[in-house]
């Protein structure tokens, strides 16, 4: 996927109108030290661009999370793991859940997914970051 000044970064595409998933948003702005994971609804064009190349890969496209990084698409559980440890510093352990088969990370991942509007509830539109955050999101 190409994005011209962004394909070094690690991008992370959400659920924009989720609320668990602008929760996880927040909390990766907050505990990346490196400032270096950017951002962008699923809703928004670059991330239909991301859901349609990777329904070309995959088949079919989470509608949860969905990271984007060194030319690799990298969703559900995996997506949340990668992504903690891109953060670095003691949320990197959290990678250790890499060592579950991916049947058994994504069965509890989806069951959350399924869930989150119900658990979490939903906004009617995406979030819209402040000026300082406008920057580690991608253009509109």
């Amino acid at each position: 996927m190409d994005i011209p000044g962004y394909n070094d970064r690690p991008i992370l595409f959400f659920d924009g109108v989720c609320n668990l998933c602008n929760n996880w948003v927040q909390f990766v702005i907050k505990h990346d030290r490196k400032k270096q994971v950017i951002f962008a609804s699923l809703q928004s064009a670059y991330g239909e661009k991301a859901q349609n190349e990777l329904r070309k890969q995959e088949g079919s496209v989470p509608d949860s999370l969905l990271l984007y990084y060194n030319g690799r698409f990298y969703s559900r559980s995996s997506a949340a793991l990668k992504t903690a440890q891109l953060i670095g510093g003691s949320w990197s352990l959290f990678s250790v859940g890499f060592i579950l088969p991916p049947f058994i990370r994504n069965a509890v991942y989806d069951w959350i997914a399924r869930n989150r509007y119900k658990w979490y509830g939903k906004h009617e539109e995406c979030m819209i970051p402040t000026p300082e955050l406008k920057a580690r999101f991608l253009p509109e």
